[in-house]
């Protein structure tokens, strides 16, 4: 979500006459999107400004303006969360910060911080900030300026209404808002006539999804009926909103891959409950036996948290439990730590020693690794089709790297085929990470 914010700026200051330039030693403004929802965010972006403002008084080799400090603006989600706290801070040095809902108003935001028509001295520059949520804006209007690609990032609505205990979204970017299907389409008709092969459909809770009478299934339909569009994906889902009518589209239209995430969290009820995640372990085991019936050969990839307030081993351990019996093929792990704002940080203590949490988010590392090795092992002799996303690293510069169906991703040695291509391609290795494959002729 913040990569296609960024391309949604990138647009609204094009058209605003502003140019881009390679890098912010050249630049007379700089805008770091950031977020709220990682850990130390604040203290990385902190250092960022820093380092920026450092480089324009050492005189960096790379640098066009020596000594001209550039207008720093923050956006995005932290920009929400800590209004006061960077505003406040004078050796921070910014100069003005927007929300998610008020990226239109970034060039009347950098006049307003320059003074009349762009005349006075930094002193003299107002600290602007606009951090209003919209229960409207959708940023529909807007067509995101992105770099060439394979894949194509697509918000299909903003928000969240869910408020899980731990999670700032809903106080950074607002409640849920849909666009309309017609809309998406629209662009997903552009972004095929500009090469792109893949679209993946985005929402802080994209399967809620509601737009008059139409749900995410019936988006999903028309955006996977767009020609020149391939394959269609989606991210990030919520376990609740899985009717009958999803996981059929999923299970029989060819065009939407078959990989569904599905976020854990943890496998405790108690503290599921804590969490405010409406469902519990049962519902969720039941659910993932329901998705594999309806979706043959789907891959499953979660997200899970360790350490909330209160959690005890024995809870960890239910965790644990949950995905030995689900058997994800993948999973983004996370030690709780608090967010201001939220209800667990006004509500809750955050109780459970660092040490401990490191201690149990190694060992499910450790297990989700064992899982993952054996899932992908489970791969070696078969056939996929991947589209190739990607080409070359530090030290193998011919390596073609493509992703299947089921979001594994391949590598591939050399062939001469080009990013865009789809290559059937047989897996002769792998990883806990990565499927090796050979092409098929």
């Amino acid at each position: 979500m913040n990569s296609y914010d960024s391309e949604l700026v990138r647009s609204i200051l094009v058209k605003a006459k502003y140019a881009l330039v390679p890098s912010e030693d050249e630049a007379d403004v700089v805008l770091l999107n950031t977020c709220a929802i990682r850990e130390h965010a604040h203290q990385k972006v902190y250092n960022r400004v820093h380092e920026i403002h450092q480089k324009r008084r050492s005189g960096h080799k790379d640098t066009t303006s020596q000594g001209h400090k550039p207008l720093i603006g923050i956006l995005g989600c932290m920009a929400t969360n800590l209004r006061t706290e960077l505003l406040g801070n004078r050796r921070l040095d910014i100069d003005f910060i927007a929300g998610p809902d008020s990226y239109k108003r970034l060039p009347a935001l950098i006049r307003e911080c320059l003074g009349d028509e762009g005349r006075g001295t930094r002193d003299e520059r107002r600290k602007i900030f606009d951090v209003t949520l919209s229960e409207f804006e959708t940023y529909s209007d807007v067509y995101p300026r992105r770099e060439r690609g394979v894949n194509a990032w697509l918000a299909v609505m903003r928000g969240c209404n869910n408020f899980c205990t731990f999670c700032v979204v809903p106080y950074t970017r607002g409640r849920e808002r849909s666009r309309s299907v017609e809309n998406v389409v629209e662009e997903t008709r552009q972004l095929a006539a500009d090469g792109f092969k893949q679209v993946t459909l985005l929402g802080q809770n994209v399967n809620s999804y509601h737009c008059e009478d139409r749900d995410f299934a019936d988006l999903l339909e028309a955006v996977s009926g767009v020609e020149g569009i391939e394959r269609v994906r989606f991210t990030s889902p919520h376990p609740k909103d899985f009717p009958d009518k999803l996981l059929e589209v999923v299970a029989r239209n060819p065009k939407v891959c078959k990989h569904i995430h599905l976020p854990l969290q943890s496998g405790s009820n108690r503290i599921l409950g804590l969490m405010d995640r409406t469902y519990t372990r049962e519902e969720f085991t039941a659910l993932a036996d329901k998705i594999r019936r309806l979706i043959p050969g789907v891959a499953l990839s979660t997200d899970v948290i360790v350490g909330f307030c209160t959690e005890t081993d024995a809870e960890f351990e239910e965790t644990l439990a949950v995905l030995r019996a689900v058997n994800f093929d993948s999973a983004f792990t996370f030690k709780y730590s608090e967010r201001k704002g939220t209800i667990a940080g006004r509500k809750f203590k955050d109780d459970v020693p660092e040490a401990i949490k490191t201690e149990r988010i190694v060992r499910l590392n450790e297990l989700q690794k064992e899982i993952s090795l054996k899932k992908n092992r489970a791969h070696i002799g078969k056939t996929h089709e991947i589209l190739l996303e990607n080409k070359g690293s530090k030290h193998s510069p011919e390596v073609l790297y493509g992703r299947a169906d089921g979001n594994h991703l391949v590598t591939l040695d050399g062939g001469g085929w080009a990013l865009g291509e789809s290559v059937k391609v047989r897996v002769i290795d792998a990883s806990p990470n990565v499927l090796k494959g050979v092409a098929i002729s």
